[in-house]
């Protein structure tokens, strides 16, 4: 005789929310403190997340119903279930966090009517964002909210929040964790920090510049190789685009960072040399230097001739552009050391 008859049926989109958020909850009552109780309220929690797994991609059988999608992304706001997922991360098991972390990414995409559901719910409680940030100092956790922090930093008003709040900063601090794969996911995190919305990060860096380079010149010149060769790379990226151009023309005409390129110059990586070199080209390419700036080119030309002289990319397509701006940061050098006005 066939079982087939007596299968539950899969409970609808709001049966599940509800469900879920009650599984989420009954993580926090007092009898989670026998061991069996909490195991037997997270073996509820990773069965609803499966059947939101299900919900919200398929089964892979069947495609997800939009319909369905879009009622459950409605209820996991109006629930406060998204808040319960971030707040509870931290006490899921492996295989449950990750079910979370492929779902969030589904959820924060779905726009119900004309508006990303997720997205309005966590605006008003801009605490969650806070939260997954801080959640890089617990390593069982941190790669889980990595994930999803940068799903929340392809919204531009999300980001525009985690740069503007004292949260930002702790990824200085990340970036440098002794655990290689957290701080190499803090540092992707935060490279999209600082590249996804051009508009966000010029307005964040033009009302933040001293107190961001100032934590920023201490990646620059870290012990660290790696730290050193990424943040270098990433200050290229943000600091030569357009948007930034202002933030570009202040920076090139300080002293202290027109150092710290120098100093890179004479890195023992060849990688870090080339970089350091890109942005080092713009301090001498710039025709207001201040006369600050002139004096030490002038003082240190025979050691960076010296330098600039050896460093070459090697053979390939950007070979020829590179010794071409190489030439001319050469003939600009040997020109600032000829002027008499540099003398005293």
């Amino acid at each position: 005789m066939s079982f087939y008859f007596f299968k539950q049926r899969p409970k609808s989109a709001p049966e599940l929310v509800i469900s879920i958020r009650d599984s989420l909850l009954a993580l926090d009552t007092k009898t989670v403190v026998e061991v069996k109780a909490l195991e037997k309220a997270l073996e509820e929690v990773e069965k609803n997340f499966v059947a939101m797994r299900q919900l919200l991609s398929g089964d892979g059988e069947a495609e997800p119903n939009a319909d369905n999608v879009s009622q459950f992304t409605v209820e996991v706001c109006k629930e406060d279930v998204i808040g319960l997922f971030v707040h509870k991360l931290p006490i899921l098991g492996w295989e449950t966090r990750k079910d979370l972390v492929h779902c969030w990414s589904i959820l924060l995409k779905q726009m119900v009517g004309s508006t990303y559901c997720c997205v309005d719910y966590i605006e008003n409680h801009l605490e969650l964002l806070d939260f997954l940030v801080v959640c890089y100092d617990n390593k069982e956790i941190a790669l889980n909210c990595g994930s999803m922090l940068r799903e929340c930093i392809k919204f531009p008003t999300l980001t525009k929040y985690i740069l503007d709040s004292t949260s930002s900063e702790l990824f200085f601090k990340y970036v440098e964790l002794p655990n290689f794969d957290v701080a190499s996911d803090a540092f992707v995190t935060f490279k999209d920090l600082l590249t996804k919305h051009e508009t966000a990060v010029s307005e964040f860096l033009t009302a933040h510049y001293e107190e961001f380079f100032e934590l920023y010149e201490k990646l620059l010149t870290s012990p660290n190789y790696v730290t050193r060769r990424q943040s270098l790379k990433l200050l290229s990226e943000f600091l030569l685009e357009s948007p930034n151009s202002h933030i570009m023309k202040r920076y090139i005409v300080e002293v202290r960072y027109l150092k710290v390129m120098m100093t890179l110059l004479k890195d023992s990586s060849k990688n870090i040399k080339i970089s350091a070199f890109h942005i080092f080209k713009v301090f001498v390419a710039n025709p207001n230097k201040p006369r600050e700036i002139v004096i030490i080119l002038a003082k240190n030309h025979e050691r960076l001739l010296e330098l600039l002289h050896s460093l070459s990319v090697g053979k390939g397509t950007d070979d020829e552009q590179f010794e071409e701006e190489k030439e001319l940061v050469i003939k600009e050098i040997e020109r600032i050391s000829r002027l008499p006005t540099v003398a005293g």
